[in-house]
């Protein structure tokens, strides 16, 4: 297995640690504001040690298309807020197999807004996708919940936000980048969370404090399956993730899918996986229901294409 590959599976595996710790505080006091502004908080001291040694604090505001990072920002406010409310409200797989509908959302919004051309195998692999997804959820044969659509809402915010990256992230400081989005999400829940603030315990003081750490270092490893492996290579490895999440919700949650909620995440995954590896050079790795707004929704961009001879052997 090639070492970026190996890595993005690490960091994705950090992801999911990440997430299933937040659905922990589902049993709690914490609000979602609560839980989004505290992992938003702790994950500045990762950020700070992976500025690229280039780019300077004081330049953070200084943007070449300031409206679309600051479009970019709410949306990934809005994603996170959603994704969080799923995680603790309703299975970490039915949450993944929902957000992982983004695709199909950055395919609607090319075809009707960028005027893009989509191949039939596309559309047959996304409509899969959401075939799978039907199996996992069932809606009409089970009760939905708001969490539901709180993971539907995050695969949309989640594909707005990709889409804007494909646009600014070459551009644009990645510095800039991870600071408005954690600024949006920290403030705007900060403000929210006052009414109801609960002051957390020792350990969930500790366990937010887990949170961004591991989420800081699935950054930094996710940076580095980057500079190893091809985008195609890489991008499959995100599926991994409902593997984790049959994992972490049957040992730590008590959730065990049935026999078609199996078959439906296969379908997921197996689909999912056929979609990214079939586009071309233009493979995209979309902003995963991250809690901190960062990871790899920012560098998206960065690997929308292959990746040149000297970062891939760096």
């Amino acid at each position: 297995m090639p070492l970026g590959v190996l890595l993005s599976l690490i960091a994705y595996g950090l992801y999911s640690c990440c997430d299933a710790i937040i659905k922990g505080f589902g049993a709690g006091d914490m609000t979602v504001h609560e839980i989004a502004f505290f992992s938003s908080l702790f994950s500045l001291v990762p950020a700070i040690f992976t500025k690229p040694k280039h780019e300077h604090w004081r330049s953070v505001l200084k943007l070449k298309h300031p409206m679309l990072v600051h479009v970019r920002g709410l949306t990934g406010l809005l994603g996170n807020i959603c994704i969080i409310y799923a995680f603790v409200t309703i299975p970490l797989a039915e949450a993944y197999s929902l957000s992982f509908l983004a695709p199909i959302f950055v395919v609607v919004m090319s075809i009707f807004f960028l005027k893009e051309r989509v191949s039939g195998y596309r559309i047959f692999f996304l409509t899969l996708s959401f075939v799978g997804m039907l199996l996992v959820v069932r809606p009409g044969f089970r009760e939905l919940e708001l969490g539901h659509l709180g993971a539907l809402a995050a695969a949309f915010f989640g594909a707005v936000t990709t889409a804007i990256l494909r646009h600014v992230a070459p551009v644009e400081q990645r510095i800039s980048l991870i600071t408005i989005a954690l600024g949006y999400i920290m403030i705007v829940n900060g403000i929210w969370m006052i009414p109801t603030f609960h002051m957390p315990t020792t350990q969930e003081f500790l366990l937010l404090l887990l949170i961004g750490a591991m989420g800081g270092t699935g950054n930094i490893v996710f940076i580095a399956a980057t500079r190893r492996a091809q985008a195609s290579q890489i991008a499959p490895a995100q599926y991994s993730q409902i593997f984790w999440a049959i994992a972490l919700g049957a040992i730590f949650f008590s959730e065990v899918p049935d026999a078609i909620g199996y078959a439906g995440l296969a379908i997921v995954v197996g689909a999912g996986i056929l979609n990214v590896i079939s586009d071309g050079t233009r493979i995209r790795i979309f902003s995963r229901p991250v809690q901190t707004g960062i990871g790899p929704g920012t560098a998206a961009a960065e690997v929308s294409s292959p990746l040149p001879e000297d970062r891939t052997k760096a």
